[in-house]
């Protein structure tokens, strides 16, 4: 049997303890080697969840012995991503970053750049594309069911109306904090991967809580080149929940309620390889059809899990990795636009290579 892939794991916060840590963890042919942090409760979490780990006070230690890891994974606030994964590239060693890729779209295509010079894989945690509704809606628009997609509707939406500090909260440009930048980054990939391209961009973003110094309540329309319209909400101020997916064609729709569960299973200390993992029950599916002939459709079991076994049989056998880096800079180029249609309040076209 092959030796297992070593994974460097860059932070322990949410994304690193709730998402990438399990993940690796349970995907067959990577071990967590190492985990980076500083801060001595989440380093006491870390020992508890993982106590054949090695802890790192600080990134600059995986880099001076580079052989002793197989990948490192970019899990820190969004501020470090790009300077993060440089290190990781200079240091001849493939990376995962997760999502916003950058604060910036220039940012993100010299990264994107650097590692193709370089040959070193790169690819960018988009979770989001392994959800079971939108694995399921992806399925319906394949399959033809609902006909012409007219319009796709797509909600993150939450009711947090105080101000919990951290990062997230930091007004900087570099640290791409905000709604538009946590939410959006999984909502737009979502659209795009869904409805191709993208020619037109309008948003409307505010700050609705007392004392907020970021974005916390944002829409976002996208025109793709097909015709389909993308209609995206996020935010931390809906007192009421709208459907996480809705979608419109000329033959049916298609709606569905509720977040996916495997982010609350990950986060109560489940894992992938527990049976009926990502499986939603039966008064949870979507319904199919057109008002006075609805019918539940089965919700496609969601699959985090097949972000790490992408990975990993990339390094071992050359397949690509699980998402392409140029995608999620060009995320971040609509996620800019949406920024800047909001500040002047007008439609603005998407540039064109």
């Amino acid at each position: 049997m092959a030796k297992a892939l070593r994974v460097g794991l860059l932070g322990y916060g949410l994304a690193g303890r709730v998402f990438h840590a399990p993940l690796i963890a349970a995907t067959p042919g990577l071990r967590l080697d190492a985990i980076v942090t500083r801060d001595p409760q989440r380093r006491e979490q870390a020992r508890q969840h993982f106590p054949d780990a090695r802890l790192v006070d600080d990134a600059d230690e995986l880099w001076r012995t580079p052989d002793a890891l197989d990948l490192v994974v970019v899990a820190t606030p969004n501020r470090q991503h790009v300077p993060m994964a440089r290190a990781a590239l200079a240091a001849g060693l493939p990376v995962v970053v997760d999502k916003p890729l950058s604060p910036t779209a220039a940012e993100g295509r010299v990264l994107v750049d650097e590692a193709t010079e370089r040959g070193v894989p790169l690819t960018v945690f988009q979770n989001r594309r392994w959800d079971g509704d939108f694995l399921t809606v992806r399925r319906l628009v394949e399959q033809g069911e609902l006909g012409q997609v007219l319009r796709f509707e797509s909600r993150f939406e939450r009711f947090r109306p105080t101000i919990k500090p951290g990062w997230r909260e930091l007004a900087g440009p570099e640290e791409a904090g905000g709604a538009l930048f946590d939410l959006g980054a999984h909502l737009v990939d979502q659209a795009v991967q869904l409805f191709g391209p993208v020619d037109r961009v309008y948003a409307e973003v505010d700050r609705r809580r007392a004392g907020a110094a970021v974005d916390d309540d944002a829409f976002v329309a996208l025109t793709h080149a097909n015709g389909v319209h993308s209609h995206l909400w996020m935010g931390a101020v809906t007192a009421q929940l709208g459907p996480r997916l809705r979608v419109l064609g000329d033959r049916a729709g298609y709606t569905s309620y509720g977040l996916d569960v495997q982010e609350a299973a990950l986060h109560d200390g489940g894992r992938p390889d527990q049976p009926g993992w990502g499986e939603v029950p039966s008064d949870r599916y979507g319904l199919l059809g057109v008002d006075g002939d609805l019918r539940p459709v089965p919700t496609e079991p969601g699959a985090y899990q097949s972000f790490y076994a992408q990975v990993a049989a990339a390094l071992r056998d050359g397949a690509p990795m699980p998402v392409d880096p140029r995608d999620s800079v060009h995320t971040v180029e609509l996620i800019e636009l949406a920024h800047r249609s909001a500040a002047e309040g007008v439609v603005l076209p998407v540039p064109t290579a």
